[in-house]
């Protein structure tokens, strides 16, 4: 090498690292919203579903938005549904178990059906007494879970979600910021972890599917280099 010229320097190991992690940042905070409008647009509906059969009674003061529902619900609905949608596949690759029961969008549309109507169910159909309720729903939601998931993953963030969103639901309640007609379970009603239970597992769908399809577009792209 003659003197003065200098080694060019080699490619930077770091390139390649720095615009795969910038890559699946960008891909998680797109997730991120895609299952927050579809959390906002479910809660929308649904709500709309118990307000009409008086399921749910809101003060006069925190009615805001033309579909009768109060402002706060949407956006909490729609954040809950980010996180759990983000923490299903997130939780399967920690446990070293992938989902891959039913995995095509067309299962997910359906069980997105099946979940709309099990909350339908609640406001709709009347029984002898809340347990006859509570009992049909909660056959219902695990039947959901059998027929679209069926990972022990999965049952268990359903039963912690459920958990978890009855009890802030109840402090809610408890505090007066909305009601339940009828309850029957400390402030609301006892079929409400079953339907805290289905969504979670509708959501936990939805979120796989997102990260499915990700991982897919990436090695497509990768193949392609």
């Amino acid at each position: 090498m003659a003197e003065g010229e200098t080694a060019s320097p080699g490619p930077k190991k770091s390139g390649p690292y720095i615009s795969s992690v910038t890559s699946q940042s960008v891909n998680l905070v797109i997730r991120g919203v895609v299952l927050f409008f579809i959390g906002v647009f479910l809660a929308l509906v649904l709500n709309l579903l118990q307000i009409q059969r008086n399921v749910t009674l809101f003060p006069p003061d925190v009615i805001a938005s033309i579909f009768s529902s109060a402002w706060w619900v949407p956006p909490c609905c729609g954040t809950a549904s980010a996180v759990i949608g983000l923490l299903y596949p997130c939780i399967d690759r920690h446990l070293g178990e992938p989902h891959k029961f039913k995995r095509e969008w067309s299962s997910v549309m359906r069980c997105v059906a099946v979940f709309v109507g099990i909350n339908h169910a609640s406001a709709k159909v009347d029984f002898d007494n809340n347990i006859q309720l509570s009992l049909t729903l909660a056959a219902l939601s695990i039947g959901l879970w059998w027929t679209f998931d069926r990972s022990r993953s999965g049952f268990g963030l359903g039963v912690g979600i459920a958990f978890l969103a009855t009890v802030v639901t109840q402090l809610l309640v408890y505090n007066g910021v909305y009601q339940y007609t009828s309850p029957d379970f400390l402030y609301v009603r006892s079929w409400l972890p079953c339907i805290y239970f289905a969504g979670g597992i509708t959501m936990g769908n939805i979120g796989r599917q997102l990260a499915m399809y990700e991982c897919k577009v990436i090695a497509e792209k990768s193949h392609q280099e």
